[in-house]
């Protein structure tokens, strides 16, 4: 018997049908003898629909009360899978992010978790009930229901994994894993039969969307092995773990993308030892969150210094920017519009030198420009065209034979 908790996101209890295909999952669980704790999320659109009721009482709904709106959603999914479940005879209850014993810090809208208090959930256990939590919530200090913003069900689920020292938390979705790529944009995209931690979570902070950082953080810290699966179908996932079955000579296990990059360029700032400090430091202070930077000295007395960032965040920053301009001491702004950011993940690129030059000779044997260039021991990131991403995508996914499948060997990571 092992004590395993579950996670099931928006479309696989989007309907009564599905939360009902769900119950037959865990029941199975429970038949075969293990420990079940089940963190759900809302029911498929249901927290777009309560962000849309907000909006139209108000353009500016206080967020502790749309920590108190969107909290409903999950309670909805908790108790009706729980009805389900009593339903098959099954003893099952459901609790709350807070009942749970879910302790975030004093923030609405995107609290990070920083203690859970296991005392109801392992009495529960011991009762011989599977626990239906819900996700995405939890309990200030001073008594306040918080949300713990994008991908706070993972992340739920993952902390009481580590909190449970549970034997694994599988994470059942609408994809059947964790693919080398997109497979709605590359159609020979290939599932991988594992993944490492420190992959996962380049791979998640680089725009694929299975999981979010926050949660394989959690994972990774706290060594909980996760698996990634289909809700809808009964095939074998992904699994993410530090020690992994390597897949022989494949140097790059993955590549990720996102769209809506902008590029700004600041221009004429004084070429001084604190003038990276000082612009970046006024970013921060204004919560503008930037990725790749590059400096270019234009002469003994002046850079110029380009970074990207969201294009839903480029107002605000020129707006921070152009408050800020006589003590920054810049002489212009330019920004560039329509980017997208292509990335190649790979633990093996850390002992295989020649990566890097292989991925510029693909992109630019297909005319693709590249803009910005961003490294880690793990990963090489580019900013090009935003109409060029597929293509830079699907290049690369050939050059590095990521739909192929290869030799495997267990090896430590």
């Amino acid at each position: 018997m092992a004590r395993i908790v579950q996670k099931y996101g928006g479309t696989s209890v989007g309907s009564v049908e599905r939360i009902q295909h769900v119950a037959t999952r865990v029941e199975k669980a429970v038949l075969e003898g293990h420990e079940l704790v089940v963190v759900v999320s809302a029911m498929g659109k249901s927290t777009d629909e309560l962000v849309s009721l907000a909006n139209q009482i108000t353009d500016n709904p206080s967020k502790r009360e749309m920590d108190m709106l969107l909290t409903t959603g999950e309670q909805v999914t908790i108790s009706l899978l729980s009805m389900a479940l009593q339903a098959r005879g099954i003893e099952a209850i459901s609790l709350t992010g807070w009942q749970a014993g879910m302790k975030t810090e004093a923030s609405h809208g995107n609290a990070r978790i920083e203690a859970i208090d296991n005392g109801r959930i392992e009495k529960e256990l011991a009762q011989g009930k599977v626990v239906i939590v819900a996700g995405f919530q939890g309990l200030s200090p001073d008594g306040e229901i918080t949300t713990l913003g994008r991908g706070g069900s993972d992340t739920t689920a993952v902390a009481l994994a580590a909190s449970l020292k549970a034997s694994r938390c599988d994470i059942y979705t609408d994809v059947t894993g964790v693919f080398t790529t997109d497979p709605r944009f590359v159609k020979k995209a290939r599932k991988l039969h594992s993944i490492s931690y420190d992959e996962m979570l380049e791979m998640a902070n680089l725009g694929a969307g299975v999981l979010h950082p926050r949660a394989v953080e959690f994972a990774k810290n706290y060594d909980v092995p996760l698996m990634v699966a289909s809700s809808m179908e009964e095939v074998e996932g992904t699994l993410i773990e530090e020690e992994v079955t390597m897949e022989k000579n494949l140097i790059v296990r993955g590549i990720a993308f996102e769209n809506d990059v902008t590029k700004v360029t600041v221009k004429g700032l004084p070429n001084r030892l604190n003038t990276l400090s000082s612009l970046f430091t006024t970013l921060s202070n204004h919560h503008v969150n930037v990725d790749i930077i590059i400096q270019n000295q234009v002469d003994e007395e002046h850079v110029n210094i380009s970074f990207s960032i969201t294009q839903s965040t480029l107002k605000e920053t020129l707006n921070v920017l152009q408050a800020a301009q006589d003590e920054l001491q810049f002489s212009d702004v330019t920004f560039e519009e329509e980017l997208a950011k292509v990335s190649i993940i790979g633990s093996g690129m850390v002992s295989n030198p020649g990566v890097a030059a292989k991925m510029f000779d693909v992109l630019a044997s297909n005319d693709i420009f590249v803009k910005m260039v961003s490294t880690s021991e793990i990963k090489v990131s580019v900013v090009v065209q935003e109409i060029d991403m597929v293509l830079a995508v699907e290049m690369l996914h050939e050059e590095f034979q990521l739909a192929e499948e290869v030799e495997e060997l267990s090896v430590t990571v």
